[in-house]
């Protein structure tokens, strides 16, 4: 239940002072958003923008009561602070408020959430939604307004209080059992088990050996002259065939080719090539007749506008894009681009959507456009209509353009390169949705192969594009799809050109590409479709998988931490269940069901587990067959975050550890000394390694820590300043400099933010970056008495000891230093003034 706002009356009859400006503040969540509405809205409204959710569960406290139905803590989130006391001077001001935030449920959240801290009643908060943000739009929702929709809210806290109680309570356990600092999520782990168990389909896999038998087959009355230009096209192209070429013979000398269905009746299958070459020897010396002939028409309908996951997977699949970076590029054409003159457009409607629905308004603009652009045998009589998912129900329309006369080519100078392959993406799929089906001409023939007592069936499938109706917008859908046959007649005699069996061996099943991983979790109700993106850059992030060749592979860490939870979590991990949380969280939101109910549901056979799991799950160490160097007693696996690792049995009496290559055999651990000298004590450099990579180190450490990159040999890699990499954008040509970010290396382009290009950093230089001044304050370490240094995280500056890595200890910046290092920044300023 959503908790409940109390604010204390003031005495009565006291007098107020007015100070009411007559304007209504407009809160959407980002700066962008309110830049596009802003322009609709006029002077009266003055619109502010949250910067996404300003309350949540406590960062550092479990922050959920569970012996009070579930009730939650909330806190204005630290970073939000600046914001909120922002608006809540703003929100005195004014005589009306209005919370614009998304229509789904965590628009309906973060607008929930932004009432309670500015002191709205829910009664009294005013909430006004759009699909999209066009005049229209934005002035029918300011017209009609609403009130918060506590059902939605409510959905939305369960499943965070959900995802909170699994990571608080699970996660300590992984941490505990198997490696430090894991953790598991409610969701992401049932993703992390369908890799898992893919990949253990694909281990258990035995390929079995199948023949296909196949006739190249002459129907034009020159047999001879045909199997000569056949043989000497392959003749020719043996290594690597060339399709084009091999069309050209085709089509001149009307050949076709036809594939054995049957033999002597029954269905063919040949396992060896022994029963192949039996076939084989008989149909060489067949005779080919044609005895039926099919001719048909076939329909092929447009495909319905794009859902949040059909988005996602066509994303994925025609323009390589991560569903992260599929969502983000969505957001901004959502919430607004620079069109020149025209100021900020919001592009298309909302991008996270279960529904096929489109506006009556979208339907009549569009089938004008078809009409004026293409003409009337590419509008059908009626509009097409399509059926959505069992479950849509977050919001109340496709994505779609908010103007279909906004053509991608007509506004591609303010776009950048995501942002144009996007759109065109999503604007032709709303055009060709409701474009006449293409209609394709379809020959099927029975060719009747007889010789000896013996007979064998062969089928030959041509189809041609008789009408292209909506693929005149996709034509990459029509790629390798005509196969014309030459013209023939029923019982037409053949000559055989050639005939040849070919070895095949069945395929495991393929492993999950973002695409596809979309798919089944949509398929299996795993999750929304706004959820996706976050859910599979949040199993990359920890660990769990790897995507190479744009597929995805489970790690070691992950296999390890999927079974341990299957056996002891495994209602938790069960597809079917997690599915069915899904409905009961869209149970909260439509039926109005008890929130509280649905959590009872999920945490009692969940603490059950926990406590079962504390006693019975095992510490993960696999035997390893290595021998500690050290001591001699057996090495073992163990997991960190990062990955396996070798680790002596014999801990912490013996703390000998190494590092492992993919396959689990230990890397080289032994220092080499090399030739090379320390640039700052000339001292010996020696070769050594860490999961980063060879470096080379000073042996005078730890008096002297220098470091120099080199490559796997020993040497020295050389080093090029982060502005002269000399690499151009492939995007747009611009120069790219290395950039840093949270310890990653990377270079991106200099038309940041016009061009988001990123590339790793080429393998055979090492980038130079200018070294970081060390401020020694007056504070001295009080574990080893060293000065104390100030350093700096993303959480603010503290302070290190100077003995690092010897001393690992941090202090809190005292206030007298805090006020002496502002007074100094100060004084600098009115200096440089």
């Amino acid at each position: 239940m959503a908790e409940k706002n109390t604010r204390s009356k003031k005495a009565g009859g006291e007098k107020k002072e007015n100070t009411k400006n007559g304007k209504s503040l407009v809160i959407v969540e980002s700066p962008a958003k309110a830049k596009t509405i802003n322009k609709y809205l006029g002077s009266n409204y003055v619109v502010r923008a949250s910067m996404g959710h300003v309350r949540d569960l406590p960062t550092k406290a479990f922050g959920v009561d569970l012996e009070k139905n579930f009730t939650p803590t909330y806190q204005i989130l630290p970073t939000r602070k600046k914001v909120v006391d922002e608006l809540k001077q703003q929100a005195k001001k004014v005589s009306e408020i209005y919370l614009a935030t998304d229509l789904d449920r965590e628009g309906e959240a973060i607008a929930w959430h932004l009432a309670q801290a500015l002191g709205i009643k829910d009664d009294k908060a005013k909430r006004v939604m759009f699909n999209e943000i066009t005049k229209h739009a934005i002035q029918q929702a300011f017209e009609h307004p609403l009130g918060l929709n506590l059902d939605k809210v409510n959905a939305q806290q369960a499943r965070r209080i959900l995802d909170r109680i699994v990571g608080y309570q699970l996660s300590p356990l992984l941490w505990k059992k198997i490696a430090k600092n894991l953790s598991a999520g409610r969701v992401q782990s049932v993703a992390v088990r369908l890799i898992v168990e893919r990949e253990q389909d694909i281990e258990k896999f035995v390929p079995e050996e199948y023949w296909n038998i196949s006739a190249v087959l002459h129907a034009g009355g020159q047999g001879d002259s045909a199997r000569q230009a056949y043989q000497n096209y392959l003749e020719l192209h043996k290594d690597k065939h060339d399709n084009e070429k091999l069309k050209i013979v085709y089509e001149k000398y009307s050949l076709f080719k036809a594939d054995l269905v049957k033999f002597d009746g029954r269905a063919f299958k040949a396992t060896n090539s022994q029963e192949s070459g039996e076939v084989l020897g008989h149909l060489k010396n067949a005779s080919y007749q044609i005895t039926s002939i099919q001719k048909k028409q076939r329909l092929e309908k447009a495909p319905a506008p794009f859902t949040t996951a059909t988005l996602q997977q066509q994303a994925a699949t025609r323009l390589r894009f991560a569903t992260e970076r599929t969502m983000r590029v969505a957001q901004q054409l959502y919430e607004g681009i620079e069109l020149g003159s025209q100021g900020a457009v919001a592009l298309i409607t909302y991008m996270r959507t279960d529904s096929t629905h489109l506006a009556p308004e979208a339907i009549g603009s569009v089938r004008d456009h078809i009409n004026k652009n293409y003409g009337s045998a590419y509008l059908p009589e009626r509009p097409n209509f399509y059926a959505a998912g069992k479950r849509a129900q977050e919001a109340h329309e496709a994505i779609r353009p908010t103007d279909v006369n906004i053509h991608p080519d007509d506004v591609r100078e303010f776009l950048s390169t995501d942002q144009y392959k996007l759109y065109s993406l999503i604007w032709k799929r709303f055009v060709a949705c409701q474009m006449t089906p293409a209609r394709w001409d379809v020959t099927d023939a029975t060719v009747t192969a007889s010789a000896d007592g013996h007979t064998g069936e062969f089928k030959a499938i041509g189809r041609i594009l008789a009408f292209p109706g909506f693929l005149a917008l996709l034509p990459e859908r029509t790629e390798g799809a005509d196969a014309e046959l030459p013209p023939i007649e029923q019982n037409q005699l053949l000559d055989l050109v050639d005939v040849n069996g070919t070895q095949h061996f069945t395929q495991p099943p393929p492993r999950f590409t973002e695409a596809s991983l979309v798919r089944m979790l949509e398929a299996q109700g795993i999750g929304r479709p706004s959820t996706y993106a976050n859910i599979i850059s949040t199993i990359q992030d920890r660990g769990y998988v790897k995507k190479e060749e744009n597929k995805f592979f489970p790690t070691d860490l992950g296999r390890v931490v999927t079974l341990q939870l299957i056996e002891h979590f495994p209602q938790i991990m069960d597809v079917k269940f997690t599915s069915h949380m899904e409905e009961q969280l869209d149970k909260i939101e439509e039926a109005h069901l008890d929130w509280g109910k649905v959590l009872d549901e999920f945490y009692d056979p969940f603490k059950q587990s926990l406590e079962q799991a504390k006693d019975n799950m095992e510490k993960q160490a696999l035997e390893s067959g290595y021998t500690c160097e050290q001591c001699g007693k057996p090495m073992v696996y163990k997991w960190t975050k990062t990955g396996r690792f070798l680790a002596c049995s014999g801990y912490p009496e013996c703390s000998n550890a190494m590092s492992v290559d993919e396959e689990g055999k230990p890397k080289t651990k032994q220092a080499q000394m090399t030739d090379h000298k320390c640039p700052k004590c000339d001292k010996p450099m020696i070769l050594r390694e860490s999961r980063f990579g060879t470096f080379l180190g000073c042996s005078g450490y730890p008096e002297c820590k220098t470091t120099i990159p080199c490559d796997a040999e020993g040497n020295p890699l050389p080093k090029v300043k982060p502005d002269e990499v000399n690499i151009s954008c492939s995007e747009c040509g611009k120069p790219m400099v290395a950039k840093r970010f949270r310890g990653r290396t990377f270079l991106g382009c200099t038309g940041y933010p016009e061009c988001k290009t990123t590339m790793p950093v080429p393998p055979d230089i090492a980038i130079d970056w200018p070294e970081k001044k060390v401020e020694t304050t007056d504070v001295k370490c009080n574990k080893c008495g060293s000065p104390m240094v100030m350093r700096f995280s993303r959480r603010g500056p503290f302070l290190g000891c100077s003995a690092f890595p010897k001393c690992k200890n941090i202090m809190k910046v005292p206030p007298e230093l805090q006020k002496s290092k502002k007074d100094s920044e100060e004084s600098s300023g009115d200096e440089e003034k």
